[in-house]
């Protein structure tokens, strides 16, 4: 798989990166925002795509 469609997902409180994905950038091509669990903050909180 091609570096190209891989994503990091980052915490808007404390920007930890916690998650890493893949998405179709020509079907999505806005940044996604998704609720996951962060480890740090140790609660769910909103997660946007950094790269």
């Amino acid at each position: 798989m091609s570096q190209d469609n891989m994503i990091m997902m980052e915490c808007t409180v404390c920007h930890h990166v916690n998650y890493h994905s893949r998405k179709n950038k020509k079907l999505t091509p806005n940044r996604l925002v998704m609720e996951k669990f962060c480890r740090w903050c140790k609660k769910h909180t909103g997660h946007k795509e950094t790269k």
